[in-house]
């Protein structure tokens, strides 16, 4: 019984502790996470930002906590926590001042423009990875542009929107080019055919015209062969595919080395 009441003192004391770090009010306490933003506390800032959504709720503060809560799980390394921050905020607050900023942010989060220090070393592209992510960014910028064309984040958005188009297309010629590689012929002309149908401004397409023709030409469909061959010599007179008829990338796979 004695070491109960000593336990239960204990946690008792402890809780107190812990709700006495955190007062004061909500405006004090955002006042805080800011200061610990700005330092790099990540962590420290996030426990604050809870409870200031908590306590400010139905306000301007309370959302602009929960904005600056989604950017601090981000930077936190909690993306998946980040993302679910956000895409609460742009459902319960379509009309909010912060609405685009949301957006905006939502395509940061996914926006997939680093390969990390292991793919840098087996000289692994961008465009060799799952792109899910990127097709994600490029929608919330695409809507983000749709809805604010005035936006401050706007021209940052675009920018961002042609870099991931042009990764999503990169990716699909690798896919398209990995099954040529392999001798499936039929799955390389359709995914080469995907690219161009879906990216057909893009500068990956001249590869995918390459591919096509080449599958083509396996298949013995020569009709095909040359309506592929015809359309890459009218848009790219100078492709070097034309020249040594050599597809990306065959020297070495991602994967290698050395």
């Amino acid at each position: 019984m004695i070491s109960l009441v000593v336990m239960t003192a204990g946690c008792s004391s402890f809780f107190s502790k812990d709700d006495g770090d955190i007062q004061g009010t909500a405006e004090k306490l955002y006042a805080d996470a800011k200061e610990d933003m700005a330092a790099g506390g990540w962590l420290n800032a996030i426990k604050l930002l809870e409870r200031v959504e908590g306590r400010a709720g139905g306000t301007l503060l309370a959302q602009q906590a929960q904005l600056d809560l989604a950017y601090a799980n981000w930077k936190a390394g909690e993306k998946a926590t980040a993302l679910s921050v956000l895409d609460r905020f742009i459902k319960l607050n379509p009309s909010s001042p912060g609405l685009d900023y949301a957006l905006y942010l939502r395509g940061l989060v996914n926006f997939n423009d680093n390969i990390g220090f292991l793919a840098a070393l087996s000289n692994q592209k961008l465009s060799e990875r799952d792109q899910q992510a990127a097709r994600d960014a490029y929608q919330s910028f695409k809507q983000l542009v749709e809805q604010f064309p005035e936006s401050r984040y706007t021209p940052d958005a675009k920018l961002r929107m042609d870099f991931t188009v042009n990764a999503l297309a990169d990716y699909e010629v690798h896919v398209a080019r990995y099954y040529l590689r392999r001798g499936a012929y039929v799955a390389a002309a359709n995914r080469a055919q995907q690219a161009i149908t879906t990216y057909p401004q893009t500068p990956a397409i001249e590869e995918a015209l390459y591919i096509m023709g080449r599958s083509y030409e396996k298949l013995g469909l020569a009709e095909l062969r040359d309506d592929a061959d015809r359309v890459l010599k009218l848009n790219f007179p100078k492709s070097r595919f034309l020249a040594d008829g050599k597809v990306r990338g065959d020297d070495r796979a991602w994967w290698q080395l050395w």
